[in-house]
């Protein structure tokens, strides 16, 4: 996979600098400018959007308090006549009377419902007609014929009461219905609104009729004012009997499918290219739509992409000029560099050529630098081989001078057992095996036993020094007796207990070393009972804490710590906490 890549990458790699300097310019140039007119383009695109969109909401939520003040005249158009007496009574009294002209009925009722509306001033420009049916179902209209419309036919009783305005009414219970349809059937342009005519002096409100009102599409005229040229405005209502196209200026001469509801309806114009917006109408229920084709939307920010083409081309014929003229440039102080090379090959030093004072000038000067100091370089180099040489062999000395130690530590502790002096024989032993100890054949680590042993030797020859004025106790766990820790990482802190603890004090003192496994941390402390100190921090930035703190840090960790405890008069103890590593 690997050679296979590599020679597609050899393949298409040019072998000229200068087209390779091209070929990255342009490489450089252009797909970021495709890349920034894609997204400023769909930037555009998402911004012009969402600000139609909450523009059109705002002008449907405006339109929406508009209807709801032209269809509150309506509602209350429906209470005056409801509230009326006599179109009560003459209701009832055309249902009760069986011989009654229904005629007469109609004249008397329509021009009683004119003169309510007259007196109450209402605003009737966009009621086409007003009419009353009583429970035999007989109409009476102002404003249109008194007939049932398509209801007007033999079993007129079961199509009436099986219709969902019918039913509608009903449920409502004497509020306003808005149809979003002419209930008649007769006319394309109006809606009607239906209302259940319940007598006012019954107890139960006991229904006496229907008051039908039919509305021109007109009023839409109104309620939509300000349309732009870009889009139109819906007016949808959801019945029992399907979607109905109450209002329709943004699709003319199309009716939505009466199927489904109004979101469908609405996902469908989406997918069908439309801005769409939508509001809920409160008083109607009925969802106002604006509708605008996001192609007309996006015609001026469709215009980044020809733009986006545009200036790529410019910017690759402004990168072939200029990949040209700086190629030339970078090349021509190469091509001296490279000829320099093979001059330096065949034993030349010193070079007359010069160079600009940029970048690649700056490396040429540098080589004809290097190239006259190459012999400075090689004696240096000796030398070194020289030193390394005189350093080999005073590790080779080093290596003999503990030999020679132990040699005379073991004749001073034979002329001391000869002489019978204990002390300065004891001390040697000692101090020879300190010395074993410390040394541990050149490794860095030592079991926790060895250790303790060395600080039993260090112990022995303070004692003989100080008349046994000393005590050390120690107290550690078998089981961390054989891991392996730092070398000289306990023995410097009982060192410090005694110089800086009990050394100042009068009389005996005692130090006590303890060990234990605290989880995945190793847990040492180092307690005397000696003078103490008020300022920690004089022992801490000692040498001898310092570094065993830095040793710690450097072969342990961050997580590692030694912590000092002290009290002035009563004693100090010193806690090395560590993490031992795992072989």
């Amino acid at each position: 996979m690997k050679s296979w890549l590599r020679m597609l990458i050899d393949k298409i790699r040019f072998q000229k600098l200068r087209r390779r300097f091209l070929a990255a310019m342009i490489g450089v140039a252009l797909p970021p400018l495709f890349i920034l007119g894609y997204v400023s383009f769909d930037t555009a695109r998402d911004a012009l959007t969402e600000t139609n969109t909450q523009t059109n909401v705002k002008h449907l939520e405006t339109s929406s308090e508009v209807a709801d003040l032209l269809l509150r005249n309506l509602v209350n158009l429906n209470r005056a006549i409801v509230v009326n007496d006599e179109i009560r009574e003459e209701l009832i009294r055309s249902r009760t009377q069986s011989n009654y002209e229904q005629t007469d009925t109609s004249e008397w009722s329509a021009n009683r419902l004119q003169k309510v509306i007259s007196n109450n001033l209402f605003d009737t420009r966009f009621v086409t007609s007003i009419c009353l049916m009583n429970l035999d179902y007989k109409i009476i209209c102002s404003g249109r014929s008194d007939d049932a419309g398509q209801y007007e036919k033999e079993g007129k009783q079961p199509l009436i009461e099986t219709s969902p305005w019918y039913q509608s009414a009903n449920r409502a219970q004497g509020r306003v219905v808005f149809l979003g349809y002419d209930l008649f059937g007769e006319a394309k342009n109006t809606f009607s609104t239906v209302k259940l005519f319940r007598d006012a002096e019954s107890p139960d409100g006991e229904p006496i009729g229907y008051l039908i009102v039919n509305v021109s599409n007109l009023i839409f005229s109104s309620i939509f004012n300000g349309a732009d040229d870009a889009g139109g405005f819906m007016a949808l209502a959801e019945a029992q009997d399907g979607l109905h196209t109450v209002y329709n200026d943004a699709l003319p001469g199309t009716e939505l499918p009466k199927e489904g509801n109004a979101s469908e309806a609405l996902n469908r114009l989406k997918e069908q290219g439309y801005l769409v917006s939508r509001y809920e109408n409160q008083t109607t229920g009925w969802t106002f739509v604006h509708l605008m084709p996001m192609e007309e939307l996006l015609r001026k920010s469709n215009k980044i992409g020809l733009y986006t083409a545009v200036l790529a081309s410019l910017m690759a014929l402004i990168a072939l000029i200029v990949s040209v003229i700086l190629s030339g440039s970078i090349v021509r102080p190469l091509l001296q560099i490279k000829k320099m090379m093979l001059d330096w090959t065949t034993g030349t030093r010193h070079f007359v050529t010069t160079f600009d004072n940029d970048e690649v000038g700056a490396i040429g000067e540098t080589f004809k630098r290097v190239a006259s100091e190459n012999k400075e370089l090689a004696e240096r180099v000796v030398q070194s081989e020289l030193k390394e040489r005189e350093a080999e062999l005073r590790a080779l000395q080093a290596q003999i001078k503990p030999h020679f130690l132990y040699n005379t530590l073991d004749s001073i502790y034979w002329m001391a057992v000869l002489q019978k002096n204990h002390d300065i024989a004891q001390m040697a032993v000692s101090l020879s095996e300190s010395f074993k100890l410390s040394l541990n054949k050149g490794q860095e680590t030592i079991p926790v036993f060895k250790e303790l042993k060395h600080i039993e030797h260090y112990m022995t020859i303070q004692n003989i020094r100080y008349n046994n004025r000393f005590r050390c106790e120690i107290e550690v766990e078998p089981a961390i007796m054989g891991m392996e820790i730092m070398k000289l990482l306990l023995q410097p802190l009982v060192e410090n207990a005694i110089y800086h603890g009990l050394e100042p004090k009068v009389g005996e003192g005692a130090i006590r070393l303890t060990g234990v496994k605290d989880g995945e941390y190793l847990l040492f402390t180092v307690e005397d009972d000696g003078v103490g100190m008020a300022d920690v921090g004089v022992t801490e930035r000692g040498y001898g804490l310092r570094n065993v703190r830095e040793r710690l840090q450097l072969s342990y960790g961050p997580t590692s710590s030694l912590t000092v405890y002290s009290e002035e008069g009563r004693g100090t103890r010193i806690e090395l906490r560590f993490r031992p590593k795992t072989a």
